[in-house]
Formats: structure tokens, C-alpha cells, sequence
């Protein structure tokens, strides 16, 4: 099963001043989100696999979109994370389809690297709910300047029977990160924690 997309939307963010400081280089997020039609929206369907399918070819081809809307190579991206939003007539388990069996393979061949889990959230909702994409540092989940998170909201999106699927990715952390804890000087990428 392919994914049938109605749009494709990049987001993406650059701050330059957080807190009347300086940032140098801007601290960059950027997220790919697709709108798909739902295959089993208002249906209970014991088989799911059409839509981990989906999530494998999504996984692909939104990290590929993020990481070329920061215009830096997939092996430079710092933080990455996923999420979805079922319609009305949709369920979560379709969100955890999507999002769970197949698509961080892809991400992380994208990215180049990606020991750590890559953090996710579901939901459902109607046209223009806000979708919060969790993030963490793709190497080593203990690096707290790297916990963060990014919106995004499609005016139109999810219709009843569609899911809304976003990947985003970093370039860095959280702008003036100052909390502690495993640094990325400190990463020793063996884990996926540390």
C-alpha cells in the first residue's frame, strides 16, 4: 500500500535572538509534514500493515524534505523527532502504525546515524490542530539541551479521513540550553542513551 498524499508542508524555523541575546548561528528546526488519505478511517481493521507500509515510504521522504529545508547533509542533524494526527474517523493505533513498526529505519539511513529512540506523540483532531513534534539528540537521548519540541498546524488538516504525519529535525539545541547534563562533546554513541 502506497501513501495517497493530498499536500506536503515544510516548516521551518530559525531564531536569532532568545531573551534579548544574541544567537550565533541561529538555532534551526525544520519539520516535513504529509497529509494522507486514511485506508481504514471509520473501519475496524484487524491488519494494520498497510499502514506501517505507509510509515516506512513517509519516513523516507519527509526527513529527506526537513533536512534539505535546513540545506544541510542528513549526517549534520542533531535532533529528530515524529508524530501524527488521525481525523475524526480515524483511530491512534493508525497514528502508531504510521509512526512505529517501520518508519525509523528510514529516518535514520536519511540522518546517517540515529542510535537513539526517536521520540513520537499522536493524536486526534480535526483541520488545523496543532501538532506537537517532540525532539530529542539522535545519539544519545541524555543530552538535555536537545529536549525540545516543535508545532506545526495545517489550516485544512487532518480531515476526517486523513492523517496529518510530520518528522522534524534540528541542526542544534534549544537556544541558551544552560540546564546540565550529558553535553554533545560528551556523546560516546554507543546506547543510544549516553
Amino acid at each position: 500500500m502506497s501513501a495517497k498524499i493530498r499536500k506536503i508542508v515544510t516548516f521551518v524555523e530559525e531564531v536569532h535572538s532568545e531573551m534579548g541575546r544574541s544567537i550565533s548561528p541561529p538555532t534551526r528546526r525544520a519539520a516535513a509534514v504529509a497529509v494522507i488519505a486514511n485506508p481504514f478511517a471509520g473501519n475496524y481493521v484487524e491488519d494494520l500493515s498497510g499502514l506501517v507500509m505507509i510509515g516506512e515510504e513517509l519516513g523516507a521522504l519527509l526527513t529527506e524534505r526537513a533536512v534539505a529545508a535546513l540545506g544541510i547533509p542528513g549526517a549534520k542533524a542533531e535532533s529528530y523527532g515524529k508524530a501524527a494526527c488521525v481525523g475524526e474517523d480515524g483511530e491512534l493505533e493508525h497514528a502508531a502504525a504510521v509512526l512505529h513498526p517501520k518508519m525509523g529505519a528510514p529516518v535514520r539511513k536519511t540522518l546517517g546515524k540515529g542510535a537513539a529512540l526517536i521520540p513520537s506523540s499522536k493524536k486526534r483532531g480535526g483541520p488545523g490542530t496543532v501538532l506537537d513534534v517532540p525532539l530529542g539528540h539522535k545519539d544519545a537521548a541524555f543530552v538535555r539541551s536537545h529536549f525540545d519540541g516543535m508545532e506545526v498546524r495545517i489550516n485544512d488538516a487532518p480531515r476526517a479521513g486523513e492523517i496529518m504525519v510530520a518528522i522534524a529535525v534540528t541542526d542544534s539545541g534549544r537556544p541558551l540550553a544552560r540546564v546540565g547534563g550529558l553535553t554533545v562533546a560528551e556523546i560516546k554513541g554507543e546506547d543510544g542513551l549516553r
